[in-house]
């Protein structure tokens, strides 16, 4: 064989969310990229509930897709219904939410990756890191073939398959997913490089013939009539009328005694699982041992696929003896009858605690490894594909010898998500609610792009038609914004809305912009009452100029306030800290900020203010200190223009112009 079959500039190690998303990128890139993976027909492949977003989740799909990764376009194509979950609160906190196809969806990666002509792809199992013989630079990977691949940057997104092991009542036996194999080996080699790793678990429902079901005694949930794309060059969807529907059920005090009767054989409850599962997803054993109080727990009935009649029922998440999980759910309403596919189960695998690696994803002991998703302690699709993604851009930073890129928390719930596992680690499969971001008014799903498109694009990986479509929408809200607080409207043309929607009327003429601020108004209603909507100018994407515009207006305190914040931290941020920053040697700090700090190894004050276990007063002492060392702060913000970097023969030209 040639050479270069051997030889890539990245090596991905995985094919599932997180590895799809680091390969496309780095291609996208430019890199010469070989993603391995067990079973090519498996790329892509959702592993539990076969949707994409949600509250939280939506928002890091949506910044995904404004970065120019895969899952967004994917999720348009696979999408049975679309939803925006949260809409009778604030704009910040909506999420939207696509029930997709499964086998649509891994069918719509798999297409995304082989469009890439600098991807190829590869099916084996990996079973070992290789490494210079000081073992702190990696070179490749061997594979259960005994083929070495070799490459400066080796990508590793394992998934639940390293040591992985399936548990159904009493038995339990070694699988990535049901029916496929676990991988064996990654762990034992990063073992011996030094690392230490975890267990998590994590679980899955059972899944059940749709025709066996009574839907009329469920309540229907459908999709939004006007329901948005997840990618931002996306125009339309299938028309409400051909979306698929969801159903809502319930169970009952005796599906919850049935279950009990099991509970002496749960691997949970009987100490086979010791690993710990993620909180806010709980099994449904769990959930009626933690909340007995309660007589009953939702359960979402989803389709999984237009040519299947399977579903998933969303809730239902068990590792109890199959014989149990059957006779429990055949006491919920709808569901007498209903014949299971196969049973739920439960998934222990290994993890590698996150303080082992930098913020770029790279790990600090190996130079040229990086890890992304489930083996960093994360649960979730898009919290996996958020990290690919971040792994992809950065193992091709590095080869361009330019600086990582580290999303900031103001920046995307993407920088809260990689500031959360570094900082301050996990001991459960961590999650990504809207709660955890702190700047969450600013981080909205419907400004995704807006965000995050420039820089996308600077690195090569937002396309130019990306960018355009980027710039148009911001020209619009510009012009429109202009048009509103230019434009004068009277009592009779808005009096008569005003009044239907329980706010004052006019006394004079008001300029449009000043009604926009009102919380009773809807500002694309107004614009029509009025007889002017006309006047505005479009903006491509989710939403109008005019409810973009809205948005900011009523939310214009709190974003001055959070905006505040943002420039507080970031001149904490700007001082950085050397990498051989001896903590133990100062008296002057806590004993505990000392330890969590010689543990993180954190790149600025701002990351050491929030290490748990740090206070202020040690952050007041560190700056001291650096400033006794002659440490500069660095600019205000990212310099666009140098992002895109150079080397391993890859112009600036090129980078721009590759990505997809």
């Amino acid at each position: 064989m040639h050479q270069d079959y051997f030889e890539y500039d990245v090596i991905v190690v995985g094919g599932g969310h997180s590895g799809s998303e680091a390969a496309a990128a780095a291609a996208n890139m430019g890199a010469d990229t070989l993603l391995i993976t067990m079973k090519l027909a498996d790329i892509g492949q959702m592993s539990c509930n076969p949707a994409i977003g949600g509250i939280g989740k939506g928002h890091i799909a949506r910044e995904i897709d404004a970065l120019g990764g895969i899952m967004g376009k994917a999720t348009d194509r696979a999408g049975l219904q679309f939803r925006m979950l949260n809409k009778s609160k604030g704009p910040a906190v909506w999420g939207p939410r696509a029930q997709c196809g499964r086998r649509a969806y891994a069918w719509a990666i798999r297409q995304e990756l082989e469009a890439i002509d600098t991807l190829k792809m590869r099916s084996d199992m990996v079973k070992e890191i290789l490494t210079d013989e000081a073992g702190e630079t990696v070179t490749g990977v061997r594979t259960n073939l005994d083929k070495e691949f070799h490459a400066p940057s080796v990508i590793l997104t394992t998934g639940t398959f390293s040591n992985g092991v399936i548990h159904v009542g009493e038995q339990n036996f070694g699988g990535g997913r049901i029916g496929e194999s676990a991988s064996h080996g990654i762990t034992g080699c990063l073992h011996d490089l030094g690392f230490e790793s975890g267990r998590l678990k994590t679980g899955t429902p059972p899944r059940v013939d749709g025709r066996s079901i009574d839907y009329s005694v469920m309540e229907k949930q459908p999709g939004d009539p006007d329901a948005t794309a997840f990618s931002f060059m996306a125009d339309d969807l299938p028309p409400v009328s051909e979306q698929l529907c969801c159903w809502l059920t319930d169970t009952t005090s005796e599906t919850h005694e049935v279950l009990r009767t099991g509970f002496d054989r749960s691997p949970m409850f009987a100490g086979r699982i010791e690993a710990e599962g993620p909180r806010y997803c709980p099994s449904i054993e769990d959930k009626i041992d933690r909340f007995s109080e309660k007589d009953h727990h939702q359960l979402f009935i989803e389709p999984e696929g237009r040519d299947t009649h399977e579903v998933y029922v969303n809730g239902f998440s068990s590792s109890l003896p199959e014989e149990v999980q059957f006779e429990a759910l055949r006491t919920v309403p709808g569901m007498e009858e209903a014949h299971m596919h196969r049973p739920g189960y439960a998934i222990e695998y290994d993890f590698f605690p996150p303080y082992q690696i930098q913020y770029s994803l790279e790990t600090k002991s190996v130079d040229g490894l990086f890890f992304a998703g489930q083996i960093n302690g994360t649960t979730g699709y898009e919290e996996a594909a958020a990290q690919g993604i971040m792994a992809g851009i950065n193992a091709v930073q590095k080869l361009r010898d330019a600086d990582p890129i580290v999303l900031k928390r103001s920046e995307a719930y993407i920088g809260v998500l990689i500031d959360d596992l570094v900082a301050k680690g996990t001991d459960e499969p961590y999650r990504m609610f809207t709660s955890r971001a702190e700047h969450r008014i600013l981080l909205r799903q419907d400004n995704a792009d807006l965000r995050l498109t420039e820089l996308g694009h600077k690195l090569g990986l937002a396309s130019q038609q990306r960018y355009d479509r980027m710039r148009e929408k911001e020209q619009a809200i510009d012009v429109t914004r202009e048009t509103l607080a230019d434009t004068t409207v009277t009592p009779d043309q808005v009096d008569e809305y005003l009044r239907s929607v329980g706010t004052s009327t006019l006394d004079q003429p008001r300029p449009v912009i000043q009604l926009c601020k009102r919380p009773e108004v809807d500002s694309e209603e107004l614009l029509r009452h009025a007889g002017i909507y006309d006047e505005v100018t479009e903006a491509p994407g989710m939403l109008s100029a005019p409810r973009l515009i809205e948005i900011d207006l009523k939310y214009e305190g709190y974003i001055d306030r959070q905006q505040d914040m943002v420039e507080e931290m970031e001149e904490k941020e700007r001082w950085p800290i050397p990498d051989d920053f001896d903590y133990h040697a100062l008296d002057n700090i806590s004993k505990e900020a000392r330890e969590k700090l010689s543990t993180v190894e954190p790149d600025n004050l701002g990351q050491a203010s929030r290490v748990p276990g740090v206070r202020a007063s040690d952050i007041s002492v560190l700056m001291v200190l650096l400033k006794n060392e002659g440490v500069e702060p660095l600019p205000t913000d990212r310099d666009l223009d140098t992002v895109a970097g150079d080397g391993f023969g890859v112009s600036r030209e090129t980078a721009v112009s590759v990505g997809g």
